[in-house]
């Protein structure tokens, strides 16, 4: 039987869905780590690992002290 997605793949999976839809368009800023953990009710690590997933993905970019952005197509 399949196991589940890791929690970190899933959230960077759903994140990529709201991208690639429109629901989160360029320039759009991802909400912060801490609410996204609070959102998907994991650690904050766990949000770091599927925003690194996003950045390698090319999907989002990071503007130090400032967050992290949907990034141009």
């Amino acid at each position: 039987m399949p196991s589940a997605p890791a929690d970190y793949r899933r959230i960077a999976d759903e994140l990529t869905a709201k991208i690639n839809s429109g629901e989160l368009p360029p320039g759009t800023k991802l909400p912060s780590t801490a609410q996204l953990a609070d959102q998907y009710d994991v650690s904050p690590a766990t949000v770091y690992r599927a925003v690194s997933l996003l950045h390698d993905r090319d999907l989002v970019v990071g503007h130090s002290g400032r967050g992290v952005y949907v990034a141009e197509k």
